[in-house]
């Protein structure tokens, strides 16, 4: 069955549009409430996280209310980095967890994520089931079988004990300058704590939430900010997370940027010279140049579908426990239930200490392949795989980068989008080949258009 709300990563969108509205909210807490407590025995619990979204504080009590209908208990955690979230649904033995928010996008959307008892993404068909009573009447429970919402107080404590102790015993950050960027989202809290509590001379910027500046030209999607503080602190180096905190991109002490497929090598690199990493799950966006590099370490890779679920999904059939995105998603499955950008900054550095190389010596193991890509806006959703002018265009594309590249045409999960992407040896062929394909895309799409 087709997927009506939930895309790769929950269900998100333009607030005040179909569906990130109000009323759809409220009808889904409902839904999701019934589905995901069904086989709960005893007190029915649901914790409701969210980022610094101004939307957010109504989709939070739309859906507080769609749960109390449903006969559920809601905790609230109030700003709260996904991953929390994720660790708190097992620690407080509750049947499921709600994320409010639209991660990297900006303040205009919002969404909705969803974690299982076991702190992982919900299966497909979970979701199906919320979608299919979507479609019912919603029938509130009478007062003596409704839920009732408490605030939970001491969560964010919670998680920063979580991140510490995910490191060795006694391990502290004495000594290191690090300049933090918090994208004015849901770590503005408990990442500098982190961090100073470690023993780091910690700078933050990006901690100064408002409502409407979460992601705005800072965070893991607008790297020059930190960039430039890094260079003006003479600091070590610098770290930026995401909106939501599930993403962490880092800048080396010269201001270049590391990415997650970078990241994800020194972790690999430092856990293969302990003995504890059998294997590496990417997506299909990972870089051709971390495939490399960890087959020069004799570590097996794998690609999944681009989203940290697939990811998970990899992780748990092979039984690893490191993987990720270039984006910056880096799981750590054997800390956390999901993409953790505090807890896979930390294990970098704890890779850095225990190697006694810098952020920008440890990375050089891995050659990245230059990689472009170029969305291509759709009028609507559709398929273009079967389209033969296009997959031509793909295959001279393949001969020319001769082995040594790849090209990748990928739908959006959440947005009307085609995403073009290539990857090869020389920067210069590159741009040419994707701006060749892109062009090509979008005369095939306005020539199959209706006049």
């Amino acid at each position: 069955m087709t997927r009506k709300y939930f895309g790769t990563d929950g269900i998100r969108g333009r607030v005040g549009e179909h569906p990130i509205t109000a009323d759809f909210m409220l009808k889904l807490g409902w839904a999701a409430g019934i589905v995901l407590t069904r086989n709960t025995v005893g007190k029915k619990r649901v914790l409701i996280g969210k980022d610094t979204r101004v939307s957010g504080y109504m989709f939070e009590a739309a859906l507080e209310s769609g749960l109390i209908a449903a006969g559920v208990d809601v905790d609230m955690l109030g700003p709260m980095p996904t991953p929390a979230v994720a660790y708190l649904t097992r620690t407080f033995r509750a049947a499921a967890g709600i994320v409010i928010s639209a991660s990297h996008n900006p303040v205009e959307d919002n969404g909705i994520k969803f974690f299982a008892a076991d702190g992982y993404k919900l299966p497909d068909e979970v979701e199906l089931e919320i979608e299919a009573l979507m479609s019912q009447p919603l029938i509130t429970n009478g007062s003596q079988s409704l839920g009732k919402a408490r605030r939970i107080s001491d969560a964010t404590g919670r998680y920063i004990e979580f991140c510490k102790g995910t490191l060795p015993a006694g391990f502290d950050l004495e000594g290191l300058k690090v300049v933090l960027d918090c994208a004015h989202g849901a770590t503005y809290v408990a990442a500098p704590w982190v961090f100073k509590e470690l023993g780091a001379y910690t700078l933050t910027i990006g901690n100064e939430p408002n409502g409407f500046n979460i992601n705005d030209q800072c965070g893991s999607t607008h790297m020059e900010g930190l960039q430039q503080a890094v260079i003006d602190e003479k600091a070590d180096l610098g770290i930026a997370f995401d909106g939501d905190g599930d993403r962490v991109l880092f800048v080396d002490g010269d201001g270049e940027v590391v990415d997650g497929d970078e990241l994800i090598y020194i972790i690999a690199q430092h856990r293969k010279a302990a003995g504890n990493c059998n294997g590496v799950a990417g997506t299909l966006m990972s870089n051709l140049g971390l495939e490399l590099a960890l087959a020069d370490l004799g570590i097996p890779f794998q690609r999944t579908k681009v989203g940290d679920r697939y990811v998970v999904e990899a992780l748990k059939e092979n039984n690893w426990s490191l993987g990720g995105e270039g984006s910056g998603h880096v799981l750590c499955s054997d800390l956390n239930s999901t993409g953790d950008g505090i807890v896979a900054a930390l294990q970098v550095l704890l890779a850095l200490a225990e190697s006694g190389k810098t952020l920008s010596e440890l990375k050089k193991g891995m050659n990245k392949f230059p990689q472009t890509m170029i969305n291509v806006r759709l009028p609507k959703k559709i398929d273009v795989s079967d389209n033969a002018v296009i997959n031509h265009a793909v295959t001279d594309a393949e001969q020319e980068l001769a082995g040594r590249g790849r090209v990748l045409l990928r739908p959006s999960g959440t947005e009307p989008l085609i995403r073009v992407m290539v990857e090869g040896e020389d920067q210069k062929l590159v741009d040419r080949l994707v701006a060749s394909i892109a062009a090509t895309v979008e005369q095939q799409l306005s020539e199959t258009q209706p006049a």
